[in-house]
C-alpha cells in the first residue's frame, strides 16, 4: 500500500494536493480549443509555454510579467501565451468523481480538510471564490496553502511546515495525499503520513487503513 505513518496514532487531518489528486489539471484541455493539429498543440507546449516556464510562477513569479516576456519573445504565438494565463480556470475544469466523493465524505464526518498546491498565486484567490462556482467540494476545505502565494514549494520542508502552522496542527496530526512522489516523500521527512495517490481506489484504501473514515 502506498502509505506512511508518521506515528502509531491515527491522523486526525487530511491534506490533498490540487492537480492529479482532485481536478486533472492539464493545458491541453485548453489549448486543444485553440490549435488544431496536436501535433503544433505539442510543439507549443513544449518549447513556447513549457512546463519550465509555468514552474516558475509556482514559486512566486509574477503571470502578467511572465507572459509579457514570453511574447515578446514569440510575438508570433502572442494570443496563444496570453490565453495560458488569461483561461488558466479552463485547464482545471474537469474533477475527479471519485476523488472529490472522497472530500465530501470526509468533510461530512467532520474530518479537517486542507489543500496544499505548488500553483501561481492566483489560485488562492480562485479556490476561495471562482473555484468553487465551478468546483464545490472547495468549500469543504478549511484552508489553502499555494506556493506561489507564500513563496514556499513542495518538497520543501517549510511549507509542511507552514500547512500545519495554519491550521494548527501536528505533522503526526495529519495525512497527505499527493500524485507526485518527491513531493509525498518531502512530507514524510517532515513527519506526516502520506499516501502517493496513483487511483483512487488505493487512495481511499489507504485512508481507511489509517483509520480514517474514507
Amino acid at each position: 500500500m502506498a502509505v506512511s505513518k508518521a506515528a502509531s496514532k491515527a491522523p486526525s487531518v487530511v491534506v490533498f494536493d490540487f492537480g492529479g489528486v482532485l481536478v486533472d489539471w492539464n493545458p491541453r484541455h485548453l489549448y486543444r480549443r485553440l490549435i488544431a493539429d496536436p501535433a503544433e498543440m505539442e510543439r507549443f507546449l513544449g518549447t513556447v509555454a513549457t512546463t519550465a516556464w509555468h514552474g516558475e510562477q509556482d514559486r512566486g513569479g509574477d503571470p502578467v510579467e511572465a507572459t509579457r516576456r514570453l511574447r515578446a519573445a514569440y510575438p508570433q504565438h502572442a494570443d496563444l501565451i496570453e490565453a495560458f494565463y488569461g483561461r488558466f480556470d479552463e485547464m482545471m475544469a474537469h474533477d475527479f468523481p471519485e476523488m472529490t466523493a472522497l472530500v465530501e465524505r470526509l468533510d461530512d464526518a467532520g474530518v479537517p480538510l486542507f489543500l496544499l498546491s505548488n500553483a501561481p498565486a492566483f489560485l488562492d484567490d480562485w479556490a476561495r471564490g471562482p473555484g468553487r462556482a465551478m468546483h464545490p467540494f472547495l468549500g469543504r476545505f478549511q484552508d489553502y496553502v499555494v506556493s506561489g502565494r507564500v513563496g514556499l514549494m513542495k518538497p520543501d520542508a517549510a511549507i509542511y511546515d507552514l500547512v500545519c502552522r495554519t491550521g494548527g496542527f501536528a505533522p503526526a496530526d495529519a495525512v497527505f495525499i499527493d500524485d507526485n512522489l518527491p513531493n509525498v516523500e518531502g512530507a514524510r521527512r517532515a513527519g506526516l503520513a502520506a499516501v502517493h495517490h496513483r487511483s483512487p481506489v488505493e487512495t481511499v484504501a489507504a485512508l481507511r487503513d489509517l483509520g480514517l473514515p474514507a
